[in-house]
């Protein structure tokens, strides 16, 4: 396994770009530790799949450089990195066996005969495709294709890193879950660097111990599942985290105070930039920290959706569009407000993060 260095790389797919809406990628300058499972999270077209072939050779960035364990090769092909990837659609042998199929990397690399058997069972076993080692992978369904060509990535225990790229697409959901599971029981056991990429939050929540969120060509925030969700960085980040996201709404701040409308929120403290700022001011709050009862900020209700384990109420609050979650037993009052958990706020300059004082 390797760390990977990403040191200031930009990348456009325009022959002579001139400003920052020419490049896919931004400058991202960002470090992938050795044995890390990281996720790149975002919409489509934000950069993540540009970033991943990158790192993979597929692409030469137009700045930059990437550094495996502190050597460059940033001109290096994907063999010479020793990368395995797989890709959203499978890539596998139509006329071998499944068995042949994953036992084909080994083989090319001159792995003993024995060893190749050892693992190629040991794989098959972990994507549940052990009884159709001996069939044609032609014959097969997609998402059965895709497991032979998650299982030829994960069969290799030589490689710098793994890197994945929307490999879940065509498999169905449960085995989404089960194969999700098993790759995060892989990392644990054998301490591969591993790279996802994907615009499932559920995939990228349960499969990364570090989050890589992108956000229009760079990268808006890194964490812990619980640090995007708890502390949103950047507003896209509250917006795409999180079912329902994170309400957003303009504000005036005097001090430890936020004013919507007629109503005034207290803050647990004062943003140490807000009032220096001239842009747009705005407080970001979950909806799990919206309470809904009979004290607090008038709402009026629009919507009540019945989740199961939990409800999601709509409403309006000074014209503005909020959610709150409420247990499924919990019933909606007469006349309706909320009060804003003051551990669930946030406040945002030019969508922004910024901290509060004491």
């Amino acid at each position: 396994m390797a760390r990977i260095d990403v040191n200031h790389v930009r990348h456009s797919y325009l022959p002579n770009p001139q400003k920052d809406a020419d490049f896919a990628l931004r400058e991202v300058h960002h470090t992938f530790e050795d044995g890390g499972a990281y996720a790149l999270l975002g919409p489509s077209g934000c950069g993540k799949t540009t970033l991943l072939n990158i790192i993979s050779g597929l692409l030469h960035p137009s700045h930059g450089k990437l550094l495996f364990d502190g050597k460059d090769v940033t001109k290096l092909s994907t063999q010479e990195r020793n990368i395995a990837q797989v890709f959203q659609f499978p890539v596998i042998y139509d006329t071998m066996t499944v068995y042949d199929n994953l036992a084909f990397p080994l083989r090319n690399r001159g792995v003993p005969e024995a060893d190749v058997d050892r693992k190629v069972r040991e794989t098959l076993e972990m994507i549940d495709l052990a009884s159709w080692a001996k069939k044609k992978a032609r014959g097969l369904t997609a998402d059965q294709k895709q497991k032979i060509s998650l299982g030829r990535g994960l069969v290799r225990s030589d490689v710098n890193a793994i890197l994945f790229d929307e490999p879940l697409t065509v498999i169905d959901p449960h085995m989404k879950w089960v194969l999700r599971s098993q790759l995060k029981q892989l990392h644990r056991r054998f301490g591969y660097t591993m790279v996802y990429v994907t615009h499932d939050q559920t995939e990228a929540l349960t499969f990364a111990d570090q989050v890589v969120v992108m956000y229009d060509g760079g990268i808006v925030q890194i964490g812990t599942p619980a640090e995007l969700f708890e502390r949103p960085r950047h507003t896209f980040v509250g917006y795409f985290i999180g079912s329902p996201g994170m309400n957003v709404m303009p504000v005036v701040i005097d001090g430890k105070t936020a004013t919507i409308g007629s109503q005034r929120i207290e803050l647990p403290g004062a943003p140490k930039t807000a009032a220096e700022n001239t842009g747009a001011i705005e407080l970001g709050i979950r909806p799990e920290y919206v309470r809904l009862g009979r004290d607090g900020m008038a709402v009026k209700i629009s919507k009540v959706e019945d989740l199961g384990r939990h409800k999601v109420v709509r409403a309006s609050l000074e014209g503005r569009e909020i959610a709150a979650v409420i247990g499924e037993d919990e019933d909606v009052p007469a006349e309706p407000k909320v009060r804003f958990d003051p551990a669930g706020i946030n406040i945002y300059a030019d969508s922004w993060r910024v901290e509060m004082g004491a």
